[in-house]
Order: structure tokens, then C-alpha cells, then sequence
């Protein structure tokens, strides 16, 4: 059942939204990036007082030395006494913690949330970042081994080539569409351009992943407010997107106990969901902001969200299929490949560039006519997915 479906008195709305410049932020603590957006944020909801905030974060105990973020930033963003929780899932935190303020406010428990992903990736370097990223594989199997999240990238991109005899390019698409995008994003890492033969002269990471198929670890925070939609203020009436879909699924951990290294299963039970929450489906989808940290991860996310059959999932973007004039324009800001990938943060970045779009504030990124958009981030190779989609009011 829709979960917005259980109260015909209201829905959840977003009427919120900040984002950081993604990049290296050397002179910004974790803690100055949150409040940051969150500030921001709720400056452009209104003066709305969000009853509960829910953080999205996947390595600050690793990296900043910090936990407790609920507290910390609800308290340096004069928001004491508000409920106020940090939940992690890899990659999916941004996008767990977007779905427990969506719960919140349809159990009616609270009226308003805030919701911040935030993540501080590069006051370190080097082996103690690779330890940190391990830690999201399977620490008995996979870690203790030497295994990181580039490597399960590898692994699997090279069965994906072999399993359907595709090109060695086959993943280019991806990257090149990624940074056509965030050439018009003024908060991307990146705003370079890229071709095929940028793409086929790029040195190797981990074979057969190259520099452009792995996204940069970079910082940056973005918060949403969500609020019931009988309790927003008038002026912000007209700017309203409502959650129509919102589920959370996952699979094994490790990839040894992964039936098939191709079937993204967790991917494809919380799109299912989803659109069966809000009596969609993929055609109905007008933007789409996925997993793209490794090339191999958008391939298999459009596949096992239907966009296409499996060992398909590429032509898309070799063809165009997926820029901001194609059938299904993807990572319209540049996702995490040129936006700059930031961990926990990245699934609130995906709601607040959908939103975005859904509101026509775009700017130079805007795609005609957008009405449905859909937002899917993953933690780990997979093992967890979490899918939301968002209407136009």
C-alpha cells in the first residue's frame, strides 16, 4: 500500500532544499558543512521548525573522529531539543535517513523534518581512507582480505563485458553524459568535458575500471525539509513536490553470497515498491538520479529498475538515450561521477537536484516538462537500495 495513501488528509511535501559546493574543503569542518545547508534550507522553507532532523553520514567516526551527529547539528543549528537521529547504510544513508522523515510524518508522529547528508572524505588520504571505504564490505570476508569497494567495482564490471560481449567501452556513456551535465552546475567538482578517446586513454584504477568510471570522494552537505502537506505555509503553496514512492530493500553484503553479480537485486525490489506505491512505472519516470560512483553500478541500476532489459543497460548511454534531451535523462547535475561523490550525503543530493528539476529551478540543467522524478542511491556493491520518487504538486 502507498504509504501517503494511509492518511487522505495529507502527504508529504518538500518545501526546502541547500546544497553545498561539492569539492575539497580543507578549511570547512564536517560539522561548518552541515549547519551550513541546513541553515539554508530551512531559511527557504519558510521559517518552518522541523520537529525531528535525521542525518545521513557513513564515515565520520572513521574519518572525522565524530559520532553523535544527530545531537551535535541539531544543536549548532539552534535546533535543541528536536528529535534528532544519524543513520547509516553506506552509500544509501542520505537516502535511509530521507525515508525515516518520510515515515515519521506518515505515522503522524511528527508534522515537519529536516533531513542533512553530510560528508567529510578528504581531510585524510591515502590507506587510511581506503581502510575507512572497506569498511562498508563484509569485514570478516572481504575486508580482512584486502577487498574495496574499487575492486567489488572491477570484479563485476568485468563479468558485466564478459557476460554480454560488449565493448570494452561499453561503460563510456556514463562518464560522458555525467560531465556534459555538470558542466552547468556551478556546486560540481567538475566542469570538464570529456570524449571517447578521453575515455579509452584514461589510465586504470583497478582493471577494468579506469579514472572515469570511479566518481572522486569529495565533501559537501545538502538538507531537505519535509513537512505534511496540510501544514505548509501559504507562500509556499506553489513550490511544493510531494513523495508519491518510497522504499528501502537489500541483499547479501558480500559478492560471494550474491546469487548473480549482475542482478541488482536490492535495486530492483525497492524500484518495485516504489512504483507500486505511487501506481507508476518506469515510463512515467521524466528524471532520474541514480547510483553512478563506478560506471558498472549506473549500467546494472537502469536495468534492475526496468529502464532496460539486462546486459542492455549500457546502450542507453552510448546511444544518448540518457542525456538531458534523451528518454530518460540521468544524473542531471553530473551525479556523484562529476558532481563528486559524497558518501552518506549523496542521496540527499539526488532529492534536492530532483526537486529541483520538478520545481523548475534548474537553471541551465533543467529538463523540459519534468513531472515524475525518480531518486535511487545504493550502499556497498548493492546490498542495499533505497528508492524515492517525487511528484510535481
Amino acid at each position: 500500500m502507498n504509504p501517503a495513501a494511509q492518511s487522505s488528509e495529507f502527504q508529504v511535501v518538500v518545501i526546502g532544499l541547500a546544497m553545498t559546493p561539492v569539492d575539497e574543503h580543507w578549511d570547512l569542518s564536517l560539522r561548518q558543512l552541515g549547519v551550513d545547508a541546513m541553515r539554508r534550507a530551512l531559511a527557504e522553507a519558510g521559517g518552518v521548525l522541523p520537529q525531528a532532523v535525521y542525518v545521513g553520514n557513513m564515515l565520520a567516526p572513521a574519518l572525522s573522529g565524530q559520532t553523535h551527529l544527530g545531537a551535535l547539528l541539531a544543536d549548532f543549528a539552534a535546533l535543541r531539543g528536536a528529535e534528532a537521529a544519524t543513520f547509516e547504510a553506506a552509500g544509501a544513508s542520505g537516502g535511509a535517513a530521507f525515508r525515516q522523515a518520510c515515515l515519521a510524518i506518515w505515522s503522524g508522529v511528527v508534522e515537519s523534518a529536516l533531513v542533512v547528508g553530510v560528508e567529510k572524505m578528504t581531510d585524510r588520504v591515502g590507506s587510511s581512507v581506503d581502510a575507512a571505504l572497506a569498511m562498508t564490505t563484509d569485514a570478516d570476508f572481504e575486508a580482512v582480505q584486502g577487498m574495496t569497494p574499487v575492486a567489488q567495482a572491477a570484479l563485476r564490471m568485468r563479468r558485466y563485458l564478459h557476460s554480454y560481449g560488449t565493448p570494452d567501452d561499453a561503460l563510456a556513456g556514463f562518464p560522458m553524459t555525467a560531465h556534459a551535465n555538470a558542466l552547468t552546475n556551478p556546486l560540481a567538482m567538475f566542469h570538464r568535458s570529456i570524449d571517447l578517446k578521453d575515455y579509452r586513454q584514461a589510465p586504470m584504477v583497478s582493471p577494468p575500471v579506469n579514472l572515469y568510471d570511479a566518481a572522486p570522494w569529495a565533501d559537501g552537505a545538502a538538507a531537505v525539509v519535509l513537512i505534511r502537506s496540510d501544514r505548509v505555509p501559504p507562500g509556499l503553496l506553489a513550490a511544493q513536490v510531494r513523495v508519491v514512492g518510497s522504499a528501502v530493500a537489500t541483499a547479501p553484503l558480500a559478492l560471494h553470497d550474491q546469487p548473480d553479480l549482475l542482478d541488482l537485486a536490492a535495486g530492483r525490489l525497492s524500484a518495485g515498491k516504489a512504483f507500486a506505491q505511487a501506481g507508476l512505472s518506469p515510463a512515467d519516470v521524466d528524471v532520474l538520479e541514480l547510483h553512478d560512483v563506478f560506471s558498472i553500478d549506473a549500467a546494472v541500476a537502469l536495468e534492475a529498475a526496468g529502464f532496460a532489459q539486462p546486459g542492455e543497460g549500457w546502450r542507453l548511454a552510448a546511444e544518448g538515450e540518457i542525456g538531458r534531451d534523451g528518454r530518460i535523462p540521468v544524473s542531471t547535475f553530473g551525479g556523484s561521477k562529476a558532481r563528486g561523490e559524497v558518501g552518506g550525503a549523496t542521496g540527499v543530493y539526488q532529492i534536492a537536484e530532483t526537486v529541483l528539476q520538478l520545481q523548475g529551478r534548474a537553471g541551465a540543467n533543467q529538463v523540459a516538462n519534468a513531472r515524475i522524478g525518480m531518486a535511487q542511491c545504493l550502499g556497498g556493491a548493492g546490498a542495499t537500495a533505497v528508492t524515492h520518487l517525487l511528484e510535481a504538486a
